[in-house]
């Protein structure tokens, strides 16, 4: 996945000492790179909202944001 600067996003947070410093789910131990890695295996939202404890709100945020930001790098 591209280095995106996941600051921006306001569906994530990256707190020292949780889950390694790694973006997670606003409010969760939920790294975000698990929803890339589950929709690439052929899960669908619906999927990942039922086997961890996020929202498709929030899933959708996240996707949203990494689209747009890749669309930037792409311009």
């Amino acid at each position: 996945m591209a280095n995106l600067d996941w600051s921006q996003c306001s569906a994530v947070e990256s707190v020292p000492g949780k889950v390694g410093g790694a973006w997670v789910f606003r409010d969760t131990r939920m790294p975000v790179k698990l929803v890339f890695e589950n929709l690439e295996d052929g899960m669908s939202i619906e999927e990942i909202t039922e086997q961890y404890d996020v929202t498709q709100e929030q899933v959708k945020a996240v996707i949203d944001f990494a689209a747009r930001s890749l669309d930037m790098v792409t311009v």
